[in-house]
């Protein structure tokens, strides 16, 4: 990249000019405030919009990230970086400064289960989309408790707030770079699929955006009693009243290191941590509030919010199997109803789900169990919402190309090719030395193509429900098959 003042280019935004850097054919503004810090009287509350600043700000390097120290080798690269100005955008473009260009917008949601992740991961840059025309932006949240735990006298649901505030500034910026405010898609992975179904469900974010691409969506819906003892635990952990004051007596370091102990009843090992996913949900995000969130988001889709935006949404053939892989020798000694009875299977549901997977089944009681658990947690929520939406405009796809070094097609391995990243760093350790350019071309291609026109380019659920597209399996010369999803329905109909 290159920074010379004299010939990068310049953007003025609501609260003052930035200046970024040219890369190639497109431009890069990073770590631009959409809010003050959340510091000090802060800390607990709703994100403030940014003081103005007088001259050129730099936009040249990735701004604080909520996600603190080193998370050691994780699938995706998302690095942390310190500092208090955690809420900040990063903007690529192909059109800075053009505010006639009129550009689809993609705004990007970084996944990590609410606790995690960062936006300044090499694999979501923008430059591919920038390629095809589409100006692109992440954006960063407050994670764990500090977003999204319960405090008495604190606003809820601070991360969720924060998306709101992120997209509050692309609508109002985002022109300045060349893009169009009025035609605006969200996507996210995992958590942040999450966070696009929650926002599609939420009448307050319904202005904010026009379509949603959802990857391996991870609803939390977390019900207000229980981030209440979650929070109650965590005040008794660090020794603090359950209330504001309280919780900012204790320093973040403090909470942050005992936010996971709050929600666990003890110490947990291989299924017993998939199982209490599997029952319990993630412990932090999204929360039922009666405010922004007044009931889960499947019943508010149902209810027709968000019906008249298009969707995108899908997962990976095997999110969770690496984590059941590597009990694999022990698990092949236990009978697969056992097993699935350690998950919460009830003895109904495990015949029929073992009837559906008979294929998944042939290869071991843990390649069984890891897709039961991918399932519950990951394809069943793309049956429940597709069909929640009913004759919306709703698209379903399947990335089956399992990876060369894990062996399975999973979790965060479709990212890069959503992206189109192939070459950043850290792909190869999942998708190994050479990833087939023409998938990538396909799901990449597919991804631009809905945020530029509103169709991913097959047909959509409502003319055939149960109709997937299939990214790079075993499927018909289309990629499109009659049912895509039909090995779950023994957990959607339970």
């Amino acid at each position: 990249m290159t920074s010379d003042p004299r010939t990068a280019p310049v953007v003025e935004t609501d609260r003052g000019a930035v200046r970024g850097v040219w890369r190639d054919s497109s431009a890069a503004f990073l770590g631009i405030p959409f809010a003050q810090a959340p510091v000090g009287p802060l800390r607990f509350a709703a994100p403030v919009p940014p003081e103005p600043w007088d001259g050129v700000r730099d936009a040249v390097a990735f701004g604080a990230t909520a996600q603190r120290g080193d998370m050691g080798i994780t699938l995706i690269p998302e690095p942390s970086v310190p500092g208090d100005a955690t809420l900040n955008v990063n903007v690529f473009t192909p059109a800075p400064g053009d505010v006639a260009a009129g550009l689809p917008v993609l705004v990007w949601i970084h996944g990590g289960g609410f606790v995690s992740g960062s936006p300044a991961s090499p694999w979501y840059d923008g430059r591919s989309f920038n390629r095809d025309g589409v100006v692109t932006v992440s954006v960063s949240y407050r994670l764990g408790f500090d977003g999204f735990g319960h405090i008495a006298g604190a606003p809820a649901n601070r991360g969720v707030r924060d998306w709101l505030a992120a997209l509050e500034w692309v609508r109002t910026n985002v022109a300045a770079f060349g893009g169009d405010p009025d035609r605006v898609t969200i996507a996210g992975q995992s958590a942040g699929g999450g966070a696009v179904l929650t926002l599609l469900g939420m009448p307050a974010a319904q202005h904010l955006f026009h379509s949603a691409w959802a990857l391996s969506s991870a609803l939390a819906d977390v019900p207000a009693e229980r981030a209440r003892t979650y929070s109650a635990r965590l005040a008794n952990l660090a020794g603090v009243p359950p209330t504001r004051d309280g919780f900012a007596s204790a320093s973040e370091d403090v909470l942050h290191g005992l936010q996971d102990q709050a929600t666990t009843s003890g110490a947990k090992r291989g299924l017993a941590d998939v199982a209490a996913l599997l029952s319990e949900g993630m412990p932090w995000g999204p929360m039922i509030d009666d405010d922004l969130i007044v009931r889960p988001t499947l019943d508010s889709l149902a209810a027709g919010v968000g019906s008249d935006k298009p969707l995108v949404l899908g997962t990976t053939d095997d999110e969770f199997t690496m984590v059941t892989d590597a009990a694999s020798r022990v698990l092949r000694f236990v009978p697969v109803g056992l097993a699935l009875g350690r998950l919460g299977a009830s003895r109904a549901v495990s015949r029929a789900y073992v009837a559906d997977n008979a294929a998944q089944r042939r290869l071991g009681t843990a390649a069984l169990l890891g897709r039961y658990a991918t399932d519950s947690v990951f394809r069943a929520t793309v049956v429940r919402v597709a069909r929640a939406r009913g004759t919306a405009p709703t698209w379903v796809y399947r990335f089956s190309w399992p990876s060369p070094t894990r062996r399975w097609a999973m979790h965060c391995l479709d990212v890069p090719f959503w992206f189109d990243v192939l070459d950043a760093g850290g792909v190869t350790a999942i998708a190994g030395d050479a990833p087939p350019r023409e998938l990538a071309d396909a799901v990449h291609g597919s991804a631009a193509a809905f945020v530029r026109d509103g169709d991913p380019g097959w047909p959509a659920w409502a003319t055939a429900p149960g109709l997937t597209r299939v990214f790079g399996g075993a499927a018909s010369s289309t990629g499109v098959i009659p049912d895509g999803y039909a090995s779950v329905e023994a957990l959607v109909a339970r």
